[in-house]
C-alpha cells in the first residue's frame, strides 16, 4: 500500500508559476513510477506528467510541456510538479498517482494509489 498527500495549491493569476508536492508513504520501496493528473469540472481526468522513480526518466502532456516539469527526492519520498506561466485553462484539481508496474504511463487506470487531490485555480 502507498499513500500520497498533495498540497500546494491554491488561487493565482495567469503568467505565474506554483509548486505542487506530493508526499508519498508506506510501500514507497516497490513504487516504479508516480503520475501527476488533473480534472476540470465536467471533464474526464487526464494526464499531466509522470517520472519513474528509478531512473528520474520524465514524460509530459504536450499541454504542459515547456511550462511543467516534474521532479522527485527519492530520499525524502516525495514528487514535486513546478507549474510555470499558468494559464486558465490549467485549472483544476490535480491528483497525483503512483504504481508498482510498467507500461503505459499516461492513463488513469494504468495507476493503483491516489491522493486526495489539490486545487488549483488560476485566473485571468
Amino acid at each position: 500500500q502507498v499513500q500520497l498527500v498533495e498540497s500546494g495549491g491554491g488561487l493565482v493569476q495567469a503568467g505565474v508559476s506554483l509548486r505542487l508536492t506530493c508526499a508519498a508513504s508506506g510501500r514507497t520501496f516497490s513504487i516504479s513510477t508516480m503520475g501527476w493528473f488533473r480534472q476540470a469540472p465536467g471533464k474526464e481526468r487526464e494526464f499531466v506528467a509522470a517520472i519513474t522513480w528509478s531512473d528520474g526518466d520524465t514524460y509530459y502532456a504536450d499541454s504542459v510541456k515547456g511550462r511543467f516539469t516534474i521532479s522527485r527526492d527519492n530520499a525524502k519520498n516525495m514528487v514535486y510538479l513546478q507549474m510555470s506561466s499558468l494559464k486558465p485553462e490549467d485549472t483544476a484539481v490535480y491528483y497525483c498517482a503512483a504504481r508498482y508496474y510498467s507500461g503505459t504511463y499516461d492513463t488513469p487506470t494504468a495507476y493503483r494509489y491516489w491522493g486526495q487531490g489539490t486545487q488549483v485555480t488560476v485566473s485571468s
